[in-house]
């Protein structure tokens, strides 16, 4: 019997055994594809940063000149400005039209006319039934006319002249439509830079936070701290975890926007090939800043030509008040079939026009020019103010980033060291996770903080360029 149960046991412990490999074997296969799925995402974000283009930010900014729909829609708009311009010249040269026209009827007078025209004319077509009941009569005629302003007061000229200071205004506002660009650019360059900056802080900070939490862990199962140190140190690595969650998708987005910025498809991203880093850039005073805004700032420059132009709208109201001289002239040939010989004329003359009364239009529309023409000036005037206070905000906020800088510098190493010691207090058992979390938040704040600061001390520095008119593909900020 025992041999039996031994026997009969065997298979038993064989179909378990198997059983047991085969569970081993599905736990490798699964673990194996867990670790697949992990990795999957870390080798697509490898390989999606390495299929973005390093680009300087000298590159961005002329790809932005180049690309963004904006500038084409001012260049656009210099180049309607100038077609303006040679159809004001228009008016100053005479003008010549052809026509060939071929017509047919029995109406009297026009069979009488084109008679005498084609120098067909008789004595029989005096007779009475001849000139009231004609037979039908066809006629080509082939005429070159022409008009001449000769004289209209100047208005002809002060339009041209108008034409011309708003082709001016066009390119200035093509000037500044660039400047902002750039400024934009630079502003989401450094961006991109910043938002790198805050995801390796996150992720810093999620391995610090780890590290918090193996402390309180192994104090806790000694028994020498109580379970809520180990709860609160959880709660912070979830935090950080969250943090690190919004440093992803934050850098995203700024690559979204500088790929916006340079008028490229958002999904041609581009990796910066700078860091940022402190850089020595040029001390603009503010009083050289102050003038180079009111003085060479594209957009005051706008202002003054369409203030200039608005004069000459002025100018041209009066006009409609002088008299206006035309010359005209023409030649026409009549036949009475297409190339058949018929008879040919020709007339011309000079015309004087002066309007006596219009009811009071003419002094409306002076009224209504020289309104605007006040209130153009009053916007130069506002604009002007306007500016002044831009650079002196610009100027004052880049003055207050540089001092931050030094300030934000030194804070970092301070906030180091303290952590490091509230670590080893902490070990020691002579400070509470309280302080410990303290130190480890004052640690990322400092970090935070310093490359906060030299982003805005980089952007307030193209942004005080902006504001004096000064901003441009070579200027120090966009130039390593």
């Amino acid at each position: 019997m025992r041999i039996c149960t031994r026997q009969a046991a065997a298979p038993s412990q064989r179909l378990s055994k198997a059983i047991g490999r085969r569970r081993e074997v599905s736990r490798a296969g699964a673990f194996a594809v867990l670790l697949v799925l992990l990795a999957s995402p870390f080798s697509a974000q490898a390989q999606q940063a390495q299929q973005r283009s390093p680009i300087t930010l000298q590159q961005a900014v002329n790809i932005a000149l180049e690309k963004n729909p904006e500038r084409k829609a001012a260049l656009a708009d210099t180049k309607a400005a100038s077609a303006d311009v040679k159809s004001a010249r228009v008016f100053l040269l005479p003008q010549v039209t052809f026509t060939e026209t071929a017509t047919r009827g029995n109406d009297p007078v026009y069979v009488f006319g084109s008679k005498l025209r084609q120098q067909r004319f008789a004595t029989t077509d005096f007779a009475l039934n001849v000139l009231n009941t004609p037979a039908p009569l066809g006629n080509f005629a082939t005429r070159f006319g022409g008009t001449w302003n000769l004289f209209d007061s100047f208005a002809s000229w002060r339009a041209v002249n108008r034409a011309e200071r708003r082709n001016e205004a066009a390119a200035h506002q093509l000037e500044r439509t660039d400047q902002e660009i750039i400024y934009r650019v630079v502003n989401s360059y450094y961006g991109v830079l910043l938002a790198k900056k805050h995801l390796e802080i996150a992720e810093q900070s999620m391995k610090t936070a780890g590290s918090i939490l193996d402390r309180s862990k192994n104090r806790f199962e000694s028994g020498i701290v109580v379970e809520s140190d180990l709860l609160t140190a959880r709660v912070r690595q979830a935090t950080r975890k969250q943090e690190l969650i919004r440093g992803q998708s934050s850098l995203a987005l700024a690559r979204a926007q500088l790929s916006a910025s340079m008028g490229v498809p958002l999904e041609n991203e581009f990796e910066p090939a700078e860091a940022l880093a402190e850089r020595n850039l040029p001390v603009i005073p503010l009083e050289e800043a102050e003038k180079k805004a009111v003085e060479t700032r594209p957009d005051l420059k706008r202002i003054r030509s369409e203030e200039a132009a608005q004069q000459q709208s002025v100018a041209i109201a009066k006009s409609s008040f002088g008299p206006r001289v035309n010359a005209f002239g023409g030649w026409q040939a009549d036949n009475p079939t297409f190339g058949a010989a018929g008879g040919n004329n020709w007339l011309a003359g000079i015309e004087l026009q002066f309007d006596l009364f219009d009811g009071g239009a003419k002094r409306a529309m002076l009224s209504h020019e020289r309104a605007l023409q006040e209130k153009v000036a009053a916007v130069r005037e506002m604009a002007t103010d306007a500016t002044r206070l831009e650079v002196r905000r610009a100027y004052y906020d880049l003055d207050s980033f540089r001092q931050q800088v030094e300030v934000a510098r030194a804070t970092i190493a301070a906030a180091q060291e303290s952590l490091r010691i509230n670590q080893n207090r902490y070990d020691s058992g002579l400070s509470t996770i309280t302080d410990l979390l303290g130190a480890e938040e004052s640690a990322r704040r400092s970090q935070t903080d310093y490359w906060e600061i030299l982003y805005r001390y980089h952007t307030g520095y193209a942004n005080l360029e902006l504001v004096s008119g000064t901003l441009n593909p070579q200027s120090a900020v966009v130039v390593p």
